[in-house]
């Protein structure tokens, strides 16, 4: 029995005792009630405190509420028993055949186990990485690409409709200085001041010549042809590389955003008119501002600069609504640590253009991360000069530890990650951990293959008590998949993987699964291969949501 159905079994109890009369409601009985495992064995298998929630509402006290519930339940099929804590908690043991049940639905599921509806009809866009296309992906766009990634599943998982986005900052000053750098190191010459330098832009150029002959020999004068040239066909160059980089990384978008397509099409221009009859624009100075300080941010906004220059600022304003005339409820952006001032102004923005700040759009602020290896921190990269590469990174850590580690902790927190903690094959590491956890259930299941047993549902013989905390952890899965989408907290999912592993080895270590010598095969082995599957699913489908592989022998 899951907390769900339990939860329903509640609300059918609370309807029945309001049909009859016995209590009343005015606001009606609640669609769900929050159903949970208690935190000390003893209480029972779930507990709600449905009674504390509802019972001054019906013009009852707690525990008197509770009893009348109690009553409701205990009558109930798949209930056991129920015992009313404290002020009024309910504590609720399920029989075992309910319980035993969520094995054989799991496994029925298969992949679709964990999904659910909490965020039906949403349609949500997530813009992660969004970087320059003018150097590879370093450590901290490789943060958002496991994070991004992963809520991005978690989120689809829990019934949103949701779109990866990749912003490509492909317009602006800094893709003049990249082609100059890289014309620069076609020439043999030193880059500009505030150019790009590193071995990469070396090969850059190289390749740019190699595959366009006769480039160097464009004309410099009135215009220099050469640059603009470089620039194009560098940005190509390193486009295609990021993508590939990040395919490698199993993070795929859906949609590549190119900021230089919003000048071109008018959008900005566009987008500014409208703000104008909203009333949000003004002239002061020979500039024009928007006025987000009618909404919070902490000073209002430039978005053409005197010199008729448009801010970046305006190219974000015209993208958000780009993005809501596409049809997003709701647009979710992730920034790095350095970004924190952008909160504000961008929830400003939105309200600027007759939006919701609350709902239509979300800032998630990602903050540092260290990689030690030996003692030190990776700062230098062979190509790039002055970062760690994503690459290089992929290369030294591998892609499953290193999604795996970066999407099992908060966003908001700063990090310090070792190497060798992270490629340790040792049940201290936790991507290790959970994947070995994978490879022994399949292990089992191979096994018992080969001496011709096969999982068969007898949920009524799963009684002990490693089987039934191994049961309820199973039939957490899709509340915390949902949770993870609700706060936007895909770490959630790794956690929970953890704590799964561990009820399913304590289980394998107290419960024995196949026969031995000439013990003959029972219904007992075979639920316990359905128990065993049932894990093998929970384990694959929760590392699917963070990217990770599931391995069937490590």
């Amino acid at each position: 029995m899951t907390p769900e159905h339990l939860s329903t079994l509640i609300v059918d109890a609370l309807a029945a005792l309001v049909a009859d009369g016995t209590i009343a409601l005015p606001d009606g009985v609640p669609a769900a009630v929050t159903v949970e495992r208690p935190r000390q064995k003893g209480h029972g298998d779930y507990a709600t405190n449905v009674a504390l929630q509802l019972a001054k509402k019906a013009g009852s006290n707690p525990r008197a509420f509770a009893e009348l519930v109690k009553a409701q339940l205990e009558a109930t099929d798949g209930v056991e028993a129920v015992e009313i804590a404290g002020p009024g908690f309910l504590n609720i043991t399920v029989a075992a055949g309910a319980q035993g049940q969520v094995a054989a639905d799991i496994v029925a599921a298969g992949a679709a186990y964990g999904r659910n509806e909490a965020l039906a009809g949403e349609r949500v866009n997530v813009e992660f990485i969004s970087a320059n296309p003018t150097g590879p992906l370093h450590l901290g766009h490789t943060r958002w690409a496991a994070v991004g990634d992963a809520l991005a599943r978690v989120l689809d998982a829990a019934g949103a409709e949701v779109d990866r986005e990749f912003y490509i900052n492909d317009r602006g000053n800094q893709m003049n200085l990249f082609g100059a750098s890289v014309l620069a190191a076609a020439l043999g010459e030193e880059a500009p001041e505030d150019g790009y330098r590193g071995a990469y832009v070396k090969e850059l150029a190289a390749r740019v010549v190699a595959e366009n002959p006769g480039i160097l020999d464009l004309p410099s004068e009135p215009v220099d042809e050469r640059l603009v040239a470089f620039r194009e066909a560098g940005y190509a160059v390193q486009l295609a590389e990021q993508q590939e980089q990040l395919r490698v990384f199993r993070t795929e978008f859906d949609t590549w955003f190119s900021e230089r397509s919003l000048h071109e099409n008018s959008a900005v221009d566009e987008t500014l008119l409208g703000l104008k009859d909203r009333g949000h624009v003004f002239d002061d100075g020979g500039a024009v501002w928007m006025r987000t300080t009618d909404f919070g941010d902490d000073k209002d906004r430039v978005l053409i600069r005197s010199n008729g220059e448009l801010t970046y600022f305006a190219s974000d304003t015209a993208y958000y609504l780009n993005k809501r005339e596409r049809g997003y409820d709701r647009c979710i952006y992730l920034l790095g640590a350095d970004h924190h001032g952008y909160v504000g102004r961008l929830k400003a923005m939105a309200a600027c253009a007759g939006d919701d700040p609350e709902k239509n759009i979300e800032v998630l602020i990602g903050q540092l991360v260290k990689i030690m290896k030996d003692g030190e921190e990776m700062k230098l990269s062979k190509r790039a000069g002055t970062i760690v590469t994503l690459q290089e990174l992929t290369d030294e850590i591998g892609v499953d530890a290193l999604r795996y580690t970066l999407a099992r902790y908060p966003a908001d927190s700063p990090l310090t990650l070792d190497v060798a903690q992270m490629t340790k094959q040792s049940s201290d590491n936790p991507v290790f951990y959970v994947q070995y956890a994978h490879a022994r259930v399949s292990s089992i299941l191979r096994n018992a293959a080969d001496l011709g047993l096969a999982p068969a549902s007898h949920p009524e013989l799963l009684t002990h008590e490693k089987e039934g905390d191994l049961l309820r952890a199973l039939a957490e899965f899709p509340r915390v998949v949902a949770t993870a989408a609700e706060l936007r907290e895909p770490h959630r999912v790794a956690r929970y993987l953890e704590d799964t592993a561990s009820s399913y080895h304590k289980f394998y270590d107290n419960c024995r699964v196949l026969p031995q010598g000439d013990e003959e095969a029972g219904d007992l082995h075979a639920a316990r291969l359905l128990l065993v599957a049932a894990t093998r699913t929970v384990l694959a489908n929760g590392l699917a949501l963070l990217g990770v592989s599931a391995p069937e022998r490590m």
